[in-house]
């Protein structure tokens, strides 16, 4: 072991899995920053995002807005602008580099318009406003539509018109409401719960509510930023969809809402199917249907023709007579053998007999041979099995002799 080798119990890491270590630890702690400073290197590259330096007198600091938050700037970084920016820290691993993503900027010594904004959003979020698990999904076929707009801006206009190419058979209800200026949260507001009343009185059925207008200046969006219009928004027992303004308008009611449209007319496409294309996609999988039965019935017209091919279906009642035959094969097959049997069964039958027979006692007796038994049923084999005056039993082979011992002569052994 060299000297300048690591200890045994030491993790030994690589280039890249430090960096992650660095990484993880890093967007763990700094999961969301506010930095200051001055910003310098602006690049917009064809991407859609922007890379740029903050800095002060001290320290410089890499960031990056990537394209989805860039869209929704409301002004133009540019190098020497002093801002503000929220992110989070994170690591840039094939350099080794950390740096902020940036997720909101704004010029340091915001208005006052835009300092209100930022703390309605903290305050909604805090309440769960902004929570994707709070809204509710969209109507795949909308019978019934509120819009609640001005009676007198080109949003209603679009979407009327749009709504009449694109989904012609639902009903549409229009609230008309002032959009901007003084009193005109307290309109859209109202609206929205008068809808909602109607519905739930059962007055007029609907499906889904849009709310907004076209686009213009913060100032001029303001209604849709008011906590008011939010609160309506949320306690709709509707869908609300937000259309404000154009795509890089983000207002408070955008983000309440249950689904965000980047302008009035893209409120009607994303609400409603086209009709066209409906009956267009309904006429191809009909097309199909028809090709699709068609097949199968020249299958099952092939099946048949090959089925009526076959020998059992044109002639049916042949199978069923060779059936028959083989049965009354296998009956006489099945009754000679069983009368083999018996007879092979009776032979060995009478010759176990006769040889039981051979072998009877009677047949001994027919011979001229006795049985005789003592008192007590014994055979009497020897003259010492029996006794004088005992009373004995002789079978002979037709009939007993019934005699009395009066003496008894044993057999003389022979002598050596």
């Amino acid at each position: 072991m060299s000297l300048f080798d690591p200890p045994a119990s030491t993790e030994l890491h690589t280039v890249s899995s430090l960096t992650r270590e660095i990484r993880s630890r890093i967007e763990e702690g700094f999961s969301s920053v506010w930095v200051t400073g001055e910003l310098s290197n602006v690049a917009r590259p064809a991407s859609g995002h922007i890379y740029l330096t903050m800095k002060d007198d001290k320290a410089s600091l890499r960031g990056v807005i990537y394209r989805g938050v860039a869209l929704r700037l409301r002004f133009d970084p540019k190098d020497g602008m002093e801002v503000q920016a929220r992110g989070r820290l994170t690591v840039y691993e094939p350099r080794g580099e950390y740096q902020l993503a940036i997720e909101e900027l704004s010029p340091k010594g915001i208005g006052t318009l835009e300092l209100a904004l930022q703390q309605l959003k903290e305050k909604l979020a805090a309440k769960g406003y902004f929570d994707p698990a709070r809204k509710k999904p969209l109507p795949v076929f909308p019978r019934s539509i509120a819009i609640i707009t001005s009676a007198t801006g080109a949003a209603i206009r679009d979407m009327l018109e749009l709504l009449a190419r694109r989904w012609p058979v639902a009903r549409v209800l229009v609230l008309p409401v002032r959009v901007q200026g003084e009193g005109s949260a307290e309109e859209i507001a109202k609206a929205l719960r008068t809808v909602n009343h109607l519905h739930r009185r059962g007055d007029v059925a609907l499906d889904a509510i849009i709310v907004g207008r076209g686009g213009g200046s913060l100032e001029d969006l303001w209604s849709f930023n008011e906590e008011m219009v939010a609160e309506a928004i949320v306690m709709s027992a509707l869908p609300v969809i937000s259309a404000v303004g154009h795509e890089i308008d983000v207002t408070i009611a955008d983000l309440v809402a249950d689904h965000r449209a980047l302008t009035p007319s893209h409120a009607i496409t994303d609400l409603t199917p086209d009709r066209d294309e409906l009956l267009a996609g309904l006429q191809d999988r009909e097309n199909r249907l028809k090709a699709m039965l068609v097949r199968r019935v020249e299958l099952a017209r092939e099946r048949l023709a090959s089925a009526l091919d076959r020998r059992v279906l044109r002639l049916p009642l042949e199978q069923i007579r060779d059936s028959e035959k083989r049965l009354d094969d296998i009956g006489s097959r099945l009754h000679r053998g069983i009368r083999q049997q018996l007879d092979r069964a009776r032979q060995r039958m009478e010759a176990t007999a006769a040889q039981l027979e051979s072998l009877s006692p009677l047949q001994v007796l027919k011979r001229g041979y006795s049985l005789t038994l003592n008192e007590r049923g014994l055979p009497v084999r020897a003259a010492g099995d029996a006794t004088v005056g005992e009373r004995l039993r002789t079978r002979v082979a037709a009939g007993e002799i019934i005699s009395r011992v009066e003496s008894i002569q044993p057999q003389e052994t022979d002598r050596p």
